[in-house]
């Protein structure tokens, strides 16, 4: 029943969304939308898609990542692309082990994420930056990391990191890197 061309899209700026996927749609995609995990659950009971681009930051305590985590568990053929305002480092190599295809850094358009659909290899060609990371950039890196050692449990991961759950879930609202 799914058409050769079925994307997913889970991001919960819904204006985004509903752009992002008119945009799909008119390049002949069949487009689903899931504004965060649990949304994302029940299509995916319903529906492998081929292709899903998962933002990083959702509200809620899931976070792309383990929506990436679910969506290659479901089926290890989709290709995933994390798409974020947040990109650091250590989100982009969690991504890619979690079972992501690509990692792109907003602004990007639908040129951009279709592109990325299409790489199977990484591009050894890609120009080297030599950006230092800023405290806030190292913070958000060490967050991360602790939320997937701790398989996206916000209060394990708090503990581990010595605050209050509630402090990491503002910190996990809030922190624009």
């Amino acid at each position: 029943m799914d058409s050769e061309r079925l994307l997913l899209i889970v991001e919960d700026d819904e204006a985004f969304a509903r752009t992002l996927a008119r945009s799909f749609e008119r390049r002949g995609y069949r487009v689903l939308h899931a504004d965060g995990m649990a949304a994302m659950d029940a299509l995916l009971a319903l529906h492998t898609p081929q292709y899903a681009v998962v933002d990083l930051k959702l509200k809620g305590e899931a976070t792309g990542l383990a929506c990436v985590r679910a969506l290659h568990a479901h089926s290890a053929t989709t290709r995933i692309v994390v798409l974020t305002g947040f990109a650091s480092i250590a989100t982009a190599v969690e991504a890619v082990k979690l079972g992501a295809s690509q990692y792109l850094a907003k602004p990007s358009n639908t040129d951009d994420i279709e592109a990325a659909f299409g790489q199977q290899e990484g591009n050894p060609e890609v120009a080297l930056t030599n950006r230092s990371s800023s405290i806030k950039t190292l913070e958000w890196e060490r967050i991360h990391q602790v939320l997937a050692e701790s398989d996206f449990n916000i209060s394990e991961a708090a503990r581990r990191l010595g605050m209050h759950r509630r402090t990491l879930s503002r910190k996990l609202d809030k922190q624009r890197v």
